[in-house]
């Protein structure tokens, strides 16, 4: 009944649709979890980028399939200095509030997203520069040549200049703190839809932009979306088989089955640009949750090593994901490149091994640790360390598991205040580049590392991480990128456990195929007529 009343408040609170429309078309999309912010350069999760992709829109799109498409820029190419390229951008293109989109707009945006408090920082640390040229060009140079820059802007939206400042919004907000700033519940994109009202972990409502300047390109089918965060899966799918909500982005894969077949649904499944692992903290002196004092366990590669022979992931894939997940021997996909399959491998699970390992490691009796999780973003994730916490309880180690939403875990790890906990990471621009830039330099230092909540820092795997930022030969490039991968698969500070299977679920009017990237683009999304 609480579903039925919210969900009712929401489409009587909501717009009507635009009088161009040939029908009006809601759809209502629940999730788990609710950004806990609108600014666009605030949080780098999904679940705020997929939402933004909404009313926000990068200079460069990219497909299912992995390849770039033009967004707000028509065209891109490296000049004759190969550290600066072009980026030509569309013309005729209208902000919600009616202002025009220009090059001012995209270099503010740079500079917006290069801020202290911005998450993307690290993402765009090969920047110097963005620079108009006229108002519908603009070149950005990056320190040295840079192969993958357009690679690197899929997911970097461009925010009115002139709104932002008039606003008091020229720095993203701080998430770490409580302090909110215009754009924390307010936008001003240039996408297909713009917002109506904003009610933070209960609904947000969107309605389709009259000025959109891709009318008649995409199909635009849906004209309002009433965005609902339903952390209870239960609650979620019980609302998808009443007909109170259209579509369910998280499923559980205890569901999926039984959903596939009800007549009156569409299941869509595919395997997700992301994968599950285990971080574990090798750069404390001592750990903060664990009741081993006066040094770190887990620096001891013995014990890292036992972990990974404690961990039976053909266990986890057939008890804990019924089957929907592909076992991970490495922190990536086979989407992005510098993957190789012969690193995507694991040990065989190996308790007496293990035990032993942890007994040369001066722990015979093992020791106790908490393992902090989320419980509202990836498929199964409390499940998941709940089981993993079974599995090293056979080696002696006492995993206490400390669930919690992914907006506390989050903050959490950006302020390193875990020790062992599950995370879960993709690389949308489709490089290796992208994770190291992230997990594996050292953090803080030219920008880089703002993940890395695991101490880890090695000075010459740092230069290699930098030099891909500017190395103009491919092929050298691709052997930094393998050497990177073996130093990391050989450390084990992050323990992989399965690349992620995604399945959506929705009324079978609605045709909404998995995206690796875990995006959803409404303007495409065609709707079948009653």
């Amino acid at each position: 009944m609480f579903i039925r009343t919210l969900l009712n408040a929401a489409l009587v609170a909501a717009t009507v649709f635009s009088a161009g429309a040939l029908h009006a078309e809601t759809v209502r999309w629940a999730r788990s979890s609710d950004p806990a912010t609108l600014d666009p350069h605030a949080v780098n999760l999904n679940t705020n980028v997929t939402l933004l992709h909404q009313v926000y829109e990068p200079l460069v799109l990219r497909t299912a399939d992995g390849k770039l498409q033009p967004g707000l820029a028509t065209s891109w190419k490296v000049t004759a200095d190969p550290t600066v390229w072009e980026f030509k951008l569309r013309p005729g293109v209208k902000f919600h509030d009616g202002a025009a989109f220009s090059a001012d707009d995209v270099v503010f945006s740079f500079q917006r997203a290069k801020a202290a408090t911005s998450a993307w920082k690290t993402l765009l640390s090969p920047v110097v520069e963005a620079r108009k040229v006229d108002a519908l060009t603009v070149l950005v140079k990056t320190s040295g040549p840079n192969l993958v820059l357009p690679n690197t802007l899929t997911n970097l939206f461009i925010v009115n200049a002139a709104w932002a400042k008039a606003h008091q919004s020229e720095q993203p907000q701080d998430v770490s703190g409580k302090d909110e700033i215009f754009a924390t519940r307010n936008e001003n994109g240039t996408g297909p839809y713009q917002l109506v009202s904003r009610e933070p972990d209960t609904r947000t409502v969107f309605k389709v932009f009259p000025g959109y300047w891709g009318k008649g390109q995409a199909p635009l089918d849906v004209t309002e979306i009433v965005y609902l965060p339903i952390k209870s899966a239960a609650t979620r799918i019980a609302a998808l088989l009443s007909g109170e909500v259209d579509f369910v982005q998280d499923v559980p894969a205890q569901d999926v089955a039984r959903l596939k077949a009800d007549n009156a649904l569409r299941v869509t499944e595919g395997l997700e640009n992301r994968t599950i692992y285990l971080d574990l903290n090798v750069g404390a002196k001592e750990l903060k949750y664990s009741d081993v004092k006066g040094k770190n366990p887990l620096a001891d590669a013995r014990v890292r090593e036992a972990f990974a022979l404690a961990v039976d992931r053909e266990a986890l894939r057939t008890a804990v994901m019924r089957g929907l997940s592909v076992p991970a021997g490495i922190i990536t996909p086979q989407f992005v490149h510098g993957y190789e399959k012969a690193f995507d491998t694991w040990p065989k699970p190996d308790v007496a091994q293990a035990k032993k390992l942890l007994a040369d490691a001066g722990y015979p009796n093992g020791f106790g640790i908490t393992l902090h999780c989320p419980n509202n973003r990836y498929v199964n994730d409390e499940a998941i360390c709940t089981a993993v916490s079974g599995l090293l309880a056979r080696i002696g180690v006492k995993a206490s598991v400390a669930a919690r939403p992914i907006a506390q875990h989050a903050t959490a790890i950006n302020q390193a205040d875990t020790d062992f906990y599950l995370y879960g990471w993709a690389a949308p621009t489709f490089d290796s580049a992208y994770i190291f830039d992230y997990l594996v330099h050292t953090r803080g230092k030219d920008g880089r590392g703002s993940a890395n909540a695991i101490g880890y820092s090695n000075a010459e795997t740092d230069a290699q991480i930098a030099s891909l930022a500017t190395e103009a030969d491919a092929k050298k490039r691709d052997a930094t990128i393998h050497n990177i991968w073996q130093t990391v698969q050989k450390e084990g500070f992050y323990l992989p456990l399965h690349h992620q299977v995604l399945d959506y679920a929705m009324k079978r009017k609605f045709d909404i195929p998995v995206n690796p990237e875990d995006a959803i683009f409404f303007k495409n999304v065609k709707v079948a007529a009653p």
